[in-house]
């Protein structure tokens, strides 16, 4: 899906193939697709801060501001993974998986 299997590289972090090289599936199925994504990456980041808090104040007893650079650090180094989760997630919401277009089963695509 994505050009760089590495989400780190901030240069190739938005990059993907025009196309799947198993099914063919155009992956920008229009020119703002993904936009939609960003409601998906607030829920995940959500999900992220709330593990960061649980993790600092609850079983470590951190303080409050403490738990809070917890969450504010948690974010700022796994945004590059939450973008891409949320990008994976979105595009998952409108295309169905299917095992038989992998294969080249033209019949399953069809039906």
């Amino acid at each position: 899906m994505y050009e760089s299997k590495n989400p780190y590289r901030p240069n190739h972090l938005f990059k993907m193939h025009e196309r799947c090289s198993s099914c063919g599936l155009k992956y920008k199925m229009e020119p703002s697709f993904f936009y939609g994504s960003m409601y998906v990456s607030y829920g995940v980041g959500i999900a992220f801060a709330v593990a960061a808090f649980v993790i600092s104040n609850l079983i470590m007893g951190a303080s409050l501001i403490k738990s809070f650079l917890a969450i504010v650090a948690t974010l700022v180094v796994f945004m590059p993974v939450i973008i891409r989760l949320s990008r994976n997630i979105w595009i998952n919401v409108f295309v169905r998986y299917d095992a038989g277009a992998a294969k080249g089963d033209l019949d399953s695509i069809s039906s």
